[in-house]
C-alpha cells in the first residue's frame, strides 16, 4: 500500500476540520486511503517481508548526512521514536529498520545514499529516507519503492516507520507549519544542543539545491527559542549551537532580527559561564546591517567569538554569476567590522573552485583574498553542477582545472599557521567530548579554537584554565591548570559513544558534510575521498564544530584524527568534583583508558590455558605412542 500526503488528501483543515498540534501522532487507521499496487514486479519482490511484531518493539538504525540542521532533524526523529519503545543503533547489521536522513548539497552525498539504499535492499532492510534529497528531488529514481518523509514531516516519523515495517510505502512531503521544538529529543552529544532558528533563505543563488528542499524563509518566534534554551540548559547541556540555512535572515520574515534573538538568548544563559552559545553561518547580505549589534553579543562571555561567513569568490563577477546579492568589498566590511570589534575574533569561510565561467583572473582574486586574511578555517568545494539550479545549465569549466585550482588553494591555506604564538598562553576551554585516539578530551577556546587536552572523562562539560604546550595546524594541545575547574556537576558514566569524526576545521559538524545556506559542502573533495572529512554538527550547518575540511598531507591527516567522539545519552548530574580531586584521579582515568579491558584479558588468559592443554595431549599422545626403550 503506497499512502500520500496525509495533507492532500484530508484537506487543509485537517481532521475533523482542526488538525492536530505539532508533536501529536495521528493514527495512520483515520485516514481514508486506498491500497495501491506496487509499481512494478521487481518493485513488489524485493521488498522486505516484515515479521508479525508488536510496534514499538523493533530496532531503528539512523544515518545522517549533512549539516547540522540534518542532524537536529535526525536528534528529534530518534526521540520520538525513543519515546515510542523503539531502539536506537548505530550498527546497521542488527537494525529491524534503516532510517537515512539525506544531504542534497553535493552529488557525493547524494551517491553516499544511494549506496545505502542499495546496501538496505541487499540486506532485505525495511528503509525510510528522509531530508533534502527526497523533498527537493521527489521523483528521483532511486526512491521508488520507498518510503519517505519531507524535512517539515519529522514529528510523523513514528508513523512513518510502523507503516514501513508492515510493508507499506509512506510519502510524507507537503510543507505544513514548522515542526515543534519541543519533541522528544535524543542528542549525538548530550553537552551540545543544535537549536534550528529557522528554516530556508531569502536567497536564490543559482548553485543551490537546498533552497528546493528547504524552502523559503520560516523563523520560529522568540518566545518559544529561549524556552527552548531554558529547557536544555536545565538538562545540562553546554553548548547551544544556532543553526539554519542563513542565520544572519532570522525574523526576517515575522518581523524581528537576529540582535534582538540572541539578545535574548545571551539573558537566559547561566551567568558561570557554564553554558555556552555559538551562532551558527550567516551569508554577508543579512548581518550588513546589524554588524555592531552582532559584534557586541559576539564578545559576551557566553558566547564564543567564532562566525562561519561564507564568501564563495574573491570575484565579484563570479559572486554576479552566482547570485549571491553581496561584493567582495561588503565581506571585507563584514570581516574587518567583527575582527575590529570583537577581541580574538576567529572566522570562517566557504571557497568554490571552478564555478561556471570562472576565468584565471577569477580565481587569482580568491586566492590573493584569502592570502590577505589567512582564515584558519577555510571550507573548500570543487563545484558541482546540482540537477534543476541555473547553474547546472552554466558552460563548466574542464574538471582538470577545477582540480588543479582546488589543489593550488588548499596549498596556500595549508601554508598558514594560524595558532602560531599560542605556546605559552594561559586560555580558558570548555571541555565536550573525547577524541578519537580515547586519550583526549576536545575543548574550545572563547575564539572556538580546538584544543587537546589529557584529561579524566569526568572533566566532560566543565571548563578549565590550560596551558597550550604545543600548536599544530589544525588543533594546539594543552595542560589543565589545577584548581581552574569550573563544573557545577559532574558524570557518572564514562562516555564512549562514537560520534562520526571531523576534520578540525569543519564549520557545521553534524556528519557527511557541512552545508552553507546555497547548499555548497563544507568539505574538500579530496578529503572526502580519503575519508578525513566529516561525516557536525557539524555540522555543524556543520558538523558540524567549527573545524576546516581541505586536501591533507598524511601527517596533517593523521593529527586531525583527533577529533571528536560523541557523548550520547542522558545528562545525569551529581555534586561537582573538587579540582583537587581532578588532579588526583587524572593519571589514573587516563592509564585505564589505555589498558585492555577486562574481557580482553579474560579471553587471552582462555586462549593461553586451551593452548596449554592442547600441547599436554598431543605430548601425552606422542608418550603412549612411542615403543619403549631398553
Amino acid at each position: 500500500m503506497e499512502m500520500e500526503d496525509i495533507e492532500d488528501v484530508l484537506g487543509p483543515a485537517g481532521l475533523s476540520g482542526g488538525g492536530a498540534p505539532p508533536g501529536l501522532r495521528l493514527p495512520l487507521a483515520a485516514v481514508a486511503v486506498k491500497p495501491k499496487r506496487p509499481r512494478s514486479s521487481r518493485i513488489a519482490q524485493t521488498r522486505p517481508q516484515p515479521e508479525a511484531r508488536i510496534p514499538g518493539t523493533q530496532t531503528i538504525y539512523v544515518k545522517t548526512f549533512g549539516c547540522s540542521h540534518n542532524q537536529s532533524d535526525s536528534e528529534y526523529m530518534s526521540g520520538q521514536l525513543s519515546a515510542f519503545g523503539y531502539a536506537i543503533t548505530e550498527e546497521p547489521e542488527g537494525a529491524d529498520l534503516w532510517l537515512i536522513n539525506t544531504c542534497t548539497v553535493k552529488n557525493p552525498s547524494q551517491s553516499a545514499m544511494t549506496t545505502l539504499i542499495s546496501k538496505s535492499k541487499n540486506a532485505n532492510k525495511p528503509l525510510v529516507v528522509a531530508g533534502c534529497v527526497p523533498q527537493g528531488s521527489r521523483d528521483l529514481k532511486e526512491l521508488e519503492g520507498i518510503s519517505v518523509i519531507g524535512v517539515q514531516q519529522i514529528d510523523r516519523v513514528v508513523e512513518v516507520v510502523e507503516e514501513t515495517l508492515k510493508g507499506h510505502e509512506v510519502r510524507l512531503l507537503s510543507r505544513k507549519t514548522l515542526p515543534s521544538l519541543d519533541l522528544p529529543k535524543v542528542r549525538k552529544n548530550k553537552f551540545i544542543e543544535i537549536l534550528p532558528i529557522n528554516v530556508g533563505c531569502l536567497g536564490a543563488c543559482t548553485y543551490c539545491k537546498t533552497k528546493h528542499a528547504r524552502g523559503h524563509l520560516g523563523s520560529y518566534t522568540i518566545e518559544s527559542l529561549v524556552d527552548r534554551v531554558k529547557i536544555v540548559v536545565s538538562e545540562g547541556v553546554r553548548e547551544i549551537w544556532l543553526s539554519s540555512e542563513d542565520t544572519g535572515a532570522y525574523g526576517r520574515d515575522i518581523g524581528t532580527n537576529l540582535p534582538n534573538l540572541l539578545n535574548a538568548i545571551v539573558a537566559e544563559l547561566p551567568a558561570d559561564r557554564s553554558t555556552m552559545l555559538r551562532i551558527g553561518m550567516t551569508n554577508p547580505p543579512f548581518i550588513l546591517e546589524h554588524l555592531k549589534e552582532i559584534a557586541s553579543v559576539l564578545c559576551h562571555p557566553c558566547v564564543y567569538s567564532f562566525l562561519h561567513v561564507p564568501v564563495q569568490s574573491g570575484s565579484d563577477a563570479v559572486l554576479t554569476a552566482m547570485n549571491r546579492e553581496y561584493t567582495v568589498s561588503e565581506f571585507r566590511r563584514v570581516v574587518d567590522t567583527l575582527c575590529e570589534l570583537v577581541p580574538g575574533m576567529q572566522i570562517a569561510t566557504d571557497i568554490i573552485c571552478g564555478f561556471p565561467g570562472e576565468t584565471d583572473e577569477d580565481f587569482s582574486q580568491t586566492v590573493n583574498l584569502v592570502k590577505e586574511y589567512e582564515f584558519p578555517q577555510v571550507h573548500i568545494s570543487q563545484f558541482y553542477p546540482r540537477p534543476g539550479t541555473p547553474a547546472a545549465r552554466m558552460k563548466k569549466v574542464p574538471s582538470v582545472e577545477v582540480k588543479n585550482r582546488s589543489r593550488e588553494l588548499t596549498s596556500v591555506f595549508e601554508s598558514f599557521s594560524p595558532y602560531k604564538g599560542m605556546e605559552g598562553k594561559v586560555e580558558r576551554i570548555w571541555i565536550t567530548e573525547i577524541a578519537t585516539d580515547g586519550v583526549h578530551l576536545v575543548g574550545h577556546t572563547k575564539g572556538y579554537i580546538q584544543v587537546l587536552v589529557i584529561a579524566p572523562d569526568s572533566m566532560l562539560g566543565t571548563s578549565a584554565d590550560v596551558k597550550i604546550t604545543s600548536v599544530g595546524r589544525w588543533s594546539v594541545f594543552g595542560e589543565v591548570i589545577e584548581g581552574s575547574i569550573v563544573a557545577k556537576e559532574t558524570h557518572k558514566e564514562n562516555h564512549t559513544d562514537l560520534q562520526e569524526e571531523y576534520r578540525p576545521s569543519q564549520v557545521e559538524e553534524a556528519t557527511c558534510c557541512a552545508a552553507d545556506s546555497c547548499g555548497v559542502c563544507a568539505c574538500s573533495d579530496a578529503a572526502q575521498q580519503r575519508g578525513s572529512g566529516p561525516q557536525r554538527p557539524e555540522d555543524p550547518n556543520p558538523s558540524n564544530g567549527p573545524q576546516i575540511c581541505g586536501d591533507v598531507t598524511r601527517q596533517e591527516a593523521a593529527q586531525s584524527k583527533l577529533v571528536r567522539r560523541n557523548v550520547g545519552g542522558t545528562v545525569k548530574n551529581n555534586e561537582t568534583d573538587t579540582a583537587k580531586l581532578v588532579g588526583k584521579i587524572q593519571q589514573l582515568d587516563v592509564a585505564t583508558r589505555r589498558f585492555p579491558t577486562v574481557d580482553t584479558i579474560l579471553w587471552g588468559g582462555l586462549a593461553v590455558s586451551f593452548a596449554t592443554t592442547v600441547a599436554l595431549v598431543v605430548l601425552l599422545a606422542y608418550k603412549i605412542s612411542s615403543p619403549p626403550s631398553y
